[in-house]
């Protein structure tokens, strides 16, 4: 019992990272990005195309991320 009750809780939550600094980043494409690329760190060094790709980022929003991590 204690152990299904904890994994629920711990489920429910995403840890906080860079990306929910990204405005128009929520929950759902959060979760979406970190479950295609793995990590944080490999949404910072995907390209566009590949942000694009992630069901649920469009153009706009993949721009908007790539632009957060690749801005000189």
């Amino acid at each position: 019992f204690a152990i299904g009750t904890h994994r629920a809780k711990r489920g429910k939550t995403i840890k906080k990272s860079i990306l929910d600094d990204i405005g128009g980043i929520g929950a759902k494409r959060k979760k979406a990005l970190l479950h295609h690329f793995g990590s944080a760190k490999a949404v910072a060094q995907a390209g566009l195309k590949d942000l694009e790709s992630v069901e649920g980022i469009n153009t706009s929003i993949a721009k908007t991320i790539y632009d957060r991590f690749h801005e000189n």
